[in-house]
């Protein structure tokens, strides 16, 4: 149960942050266009990335054990930083977001916009496959667990993001608001980080 919660909380943590395709999301959500099937394709997207990083990797620590040391001090610096930025941005900035509008469209082009902003996007490839792949080492031979609360993660976010749309974007239009999500996350990603360590 800790490894599934480890996986799902810092998998939950990455995908915080709005960006492009979280955006779009919640913009779907409040028109209340397609909400499901957009949800999923995210869902099932995230789903794809953070399997091949979990598998993919196992495999590689299997036949390279000292990969398993660079990917741990890797991941808690990649996190370290990630938390400093968060509580920087919790302290220094404030935004707000605020849904542009946006024309209605077909199912079709609502998916291939939805594919874009995920598939096209490398951060997405950095927080999945490599973060999450590396840290899924930590956890052998349970990284399917890890890998499994990350994977829930994603279909909760998603599907609380599209569903809780005009709730949310009541919320975070409020800049007091994203400094509290920051601040939240930046703990997040430190505490991970030293358990990172401190399995050496």
């Amino acid at each position: 149960m800790s490894t599934f919660l480890a996986g799902f909380s810092l998998g939950l943590s990455l995908i915080f942050a709005i960006g492009s395709q979280n955006a779009f999301v919640l913009k779907q959500g409040l028109k209340n266009q397609y909400v499901f099937i957009i949800c999923l394709v995210c869902a099932l997207s995230d789903a794809i990335f953070i399997s091949f990083g979990v598998a993919g990797f196992g495999v590689i620590v299997n036949k390279y054990p000292e990969v398993e040391t660079i990917a741990r001090y890797g991941g808690a610096i990649f996190l370290t930083v990630y938390g400093l930025l968060s509580f920087k941005s919790a302290f220094t900035k404030d935004h707000a977001l605020v849904a542009g509008e946006q024309s209605s469209g077909s199912l079709i082009k609502s998916v291939l916009t939805c594919l874009a902003f995920t598939w096209l996007n490398p951060h997405v490839y950095l927080d999945t496959v490599v973060l999450l792949g590396s840290i899924s080492t930590q956890y052998q031979p349970h990284e399917f667990y890890f890998g499994l609360g990350a994977v829930t993660a994603s279909f909760v976010f998603f599907f609380s993001l599209g569903y809780g749309a005009r709730f949310l974007a009541l919320l975070f239009k409020r800049p007091n608001a994203w400094k509290v999500l920051e601040f939240a996350v930046g703990i997040i990603m430190l505490s991970i980080a030293l358990s990172l360590v401190m399995m050496a």
